[in-house]
């Protein structure tokens, strides 16, 4: 692939922040990606030969065929297949699992965290996802996200839920520390009975949450033999979804265990996290209560591996992990082919950052096709978190998130696994000559 030096020299130097973003806003620039093949909106046919071109950020017009304007900076992806750029749905970028992760919880300081998010973020951005919903941690994931938003760093668009609600001894509580440390640990979202409930679901959104994440069930890596079905009661349920609500805020749920999920549903949470033992009439509950799955298959193939082949998990989490994981493929399969909305999310901080693209080998194992794993990586993801009005497809007035690989990812999906190009808000962070 060949670019003009004048676009390369915008962006050469955003290893770790957004230095060149201004430089490359100008409202007069104008720049054209000659595209040889364009999946500008998936789920439709894609396109050959197209222009589009992008001013201040944002694309202003796709027209047919190889065009030139006097002035404007030229990208040539003729040999190239151009689609939106991805969105993960369920990442968590402030940490990456390791052997030592129940260490690093005391030894390391915010900024250290902040730093380790801010190289995660960047990880991601680089293998083309573009946008992401950070759904579980601490308080630095805001601080990124505004860091982001403000043009200081480079990284995806993030919407954020900050710290989860989870009731005491639930999966989003502390667990297997002295009690004095537990004691430090303490999250003010840990929540019991209803006005407790809606009063860290405040806390939640005064920290910054732009959606209300909760554990309705038990969950692999707690270190806890507590099991993966419901752990809220219904009326807190419900208690943490009005409340949320009323302060303009959806909720989504970790949750493993049917009794969980159907409760949630019921309860009105937009959108279940994992979802791994819904069934057909579980299926049906989703189409009545018009919500969204996130599977995270990939992070269920992580810990089965983990559980077989390495020593890092505690016996309660091992136990877990050989009987959660394994159900993963399966219950996607069933939520396909019965109809439910899926958005693409794999848990990617329990897998390792900048492979989230493996998660659309899984998809398509599990029965979807390469158009509509795609689709739930970029127009459906778009919708799920909100902001559909602005990314997910190749259209006039949103972003310039735009990616490209070699090959044809709708005859192989593994094109995905490694991105040739990638531009964000319309700057290039990946391509060469």
């Amino acid at each position: 692939m060949k670019y003009l030096r004048s676009v390369l020299l915008g962006s050469i130097a955003l290893v770790l922040s957004g230095s060149a973003f201004a430089d490359d806003h100008n409202d007069e620039k104008i720049i054209i990606i000659h595209a040889g093949q364009v999946l500008a909106v998936p789920g439709k046919a894609p396109l050959s030969a197209q222009s589009i071109y992008i001013r201040d950020n944002k694309i202003v017009k796709i027209a047919p065929g190889y065009k030139l304007e006097k002035g404007a900076s030229v990208i040539d992806l003729k040999n190239s297949f151009v689609l939106p750029g991805l969105i993960d749905s369920h990442v968590h970028l402030r940490s990456e699992f390791n052997p030592n992760i129940r260490l690093d919880r005391l030894t390391k300081r915010p900024g250290d965290v902040a730093y380790d998010a801010l190289v995660n973020a960047r990880k991601t951005l680089m293998a083309g996802f573009t946008a992401v919903q950070d759904v579980g941690g601490t308080e630095e994931i805001f601080a990124l996200r505004d860091a982001v938003n403000a043009g200081k760093v480079a990284g995806p668009h993030i919407r954020a839920s900050g710290r989860p609600i989870s009731p005491t001894g639930g999966h989003g509580d502390a667990h297997g520390y002295r009690a004095e440390v537990l004691a430090i640990m303490h999250s003010p979202t840990i929540c019991d009975g209803v006005a407790d409930c809606r009063r860290a679901t405040r806390s939640a959104i005064k920290a910054g949450a732009d959606v209300v994440k909760i554990t309705a069930t038990g969950g692999v890596l707690s270190n806890t033999a507590a099991g993966v079905e419901q752990q809220f009661f219904d009326d807190e349920l419900i208690a943490i979804v009005e409340t949320a609500n009323k302060m303009g805020r959806k909720v989504t749920a970790h949750a493993h265990g049917k009794t969980g999920i159907d409760s949630a549903l019921k309860a009105g949470v937009k959108s279940i996290e994992h979802g791994t033992y819904l069934d057909v009439e579980t299926a049906e509950l989703f189409k009545k209560h018009d919500a969204v799955l996130v599977p995270t298959v990939l992070a269920g193939m992580t810990v089965v591996d983990w559980a077989k082949n390495k020593n890092w998990l505690p016996p309660a989490s091992k136990a877990k992990a050989l009987e959660v994981g394994p159900q993963m493929k399966d219950m996607l399969r069933i939520a396909y082919e019965n109809g439910v909305t899926i958005a693409f999310g794999t848990d990617t901080g329990v897998s390792k950052h900048g492979e989230n693209a493996r998660e659309f080998g899984y998809m398509v194992e599990a029965g979807m096709s390469e158009m509509d794993t795609i689709k739930a990586a970029t127009v459906t993801a778009a919708n799920h978190i909100e902001m559909g009005n602005t990314i997910g497809s190749i259209e006039i007035g949103k972003y310039a998130d735009i990616i490209a690989v070699d090959g044809n990812p709708l005859t192989n999906i593994e094109e995905l696994y490694d991105v040739d190009f990638v531009m964000k808000s319309g700057v290039v962070y990946k391509g060469g000559e």
